[in-house]
């Protein structure tokens, strides 16, 4: 079977990814578009495919079962609701979009569609991130009750480029790599983002550059407070350093420089080996093969429209709760959306 993919943004990664699928055995990639003339020029020479100045004139010419989505952030939500009009299935690029109203239209495109659509947060197939994981779910730290979780980056001349243009990119760093984490805080612990406190420091770029949040969440099993920092003024480029420490009534498992680790309460940390690839061609990889395994196998998506709704939710709740000098209810901005 096989299955025919087309480039919605042209850029670095988009064109990275395209390669990926067309590396994947019975994958053709037959088309991108891509407002950038030298993004398109460079795309036809690689992949040996027409390129189109718009997604209208490629989807006039073409009727591909797959589109990647990986263009600036705030075109997100007319690009997916274009491809799943069209019958293809989505992988969407983070953030899946730039404000909450547009990703509960999009969960709810989703869900009275067919197609899939999967939202481009590759920390879901990261071993250490499933171990960490799987520690939760096990019960071997007991119920977890906080957080502490970082994630920095040399971020600050992407601020020059649309990445900081609010209008292109919804935000600053907070909506770009700070995504990730916010992303994968949920979804290791399984949990619903319920308020946020958040302080913001522009660094004189006028767009968010460091944060702190602190970060009230729901699981099944009870609450959880959570301290997130994202520094968009680290030493780490072009990757990011990041670190979760999760504390259960019965100990605590981290995951850091170091690697994985479980400390016992009263011991010393114990390593916790893992096994697989965590650079991130790998792990971009294989995120486009689950979705091509749930299209094969007809099964759902590891990471579905609901998880990148929540890590927007708690992402445009903290930036309100900056500037307005408040806590903000993260759930009441999704209950809005959907009433308005």
């Amino acid at each position: 079977m096989t299955l025919t993919v087309a480039g919605f943004g042209l850029g670095g990664l988009g064109q990275l990814e395209l390669q990926l699928f067309a590396d994947m055995d019975g994958v053709d990639v037959i088309a991108g578009a891509d407002p950038s003339g030298e993004a398109r020029k460079t795309f036809a020479s690689e992949f040996d495919a027409p390129a189109y100045e718009t997604t209208d004139e490629l989807l006039n010419e073409h009727t591909p079962e797959i589109v990647n989505v990986a263009s600036i952030h705030s075109v997100h939500r007319e690009q997916v609701l274009q491809a799943l009009d069209a019958g293809a299935h989505v992988h969407v690029e983070k953030p899946m979009t730039t404000t909450v109203e547009d990703a509960v239209a999009l969960v709810d495109a989703a869900a009275a569609s067919d197609q899939l659509v999967q939202v481009g947060y590759q920390r879901h197939f990261d071993p250490r991130f499933r171990e960490l994981r799987e520690c939760v779910e096990s019960g071997v730290i007991g119920e977890p009750h906080f957080v502490d979780c970082h994630l920095e980056q040399d971020w600050v001349d992407y601020a020059k480029t649309w990445r900081g243009d609010p209008d292109l990119s919804g935000g600053g760093f907070l909506y770009d790599s700070g995504s990730h984490l916010l992303d994968v805080l949920l979804w290791v612990l399984d949990a619903e983002p319920v308020s946020v406190s958040a302080t913001i420091d522009e660094s004189g770029t006028g767009v968010d550059i460091n944060s702190a949040l602190s970060v009230e969440l729901e699981r099944e099993d009870g609450r959880v407070t959570a301290s997130a920092a994202l520094v968009g003024n680290g030493p780490t480029t072009p990757d990011v350093g990041d670190s979760l420490d999760i504390y259960g009534t019965d100990g605590r498992v981290s995951q850091g420089e170091s690697g994985v680790a479980r400390t016992e309460p009263g011991e010393e940390p114990a390593s916790i080996p893992v096994e697989g690839e965590t650079d991130f061609v790998s792990l971009t990889e294989a995120k486009l093969e689950n979705l091509l395994d749930a299209i094969r196998d007809d099964t759902a998506v590891a990471v579905p429209p609901e998880h990148g709704l929540r890590a927007i939710a708690l992402t445009e709740a903290a930036a309100m709760s900056a500037e307005r000098g408040e806590r903000v209810d993260v759930q009441a901005l999704i209950e809005n959306a959907r009433s308005g």
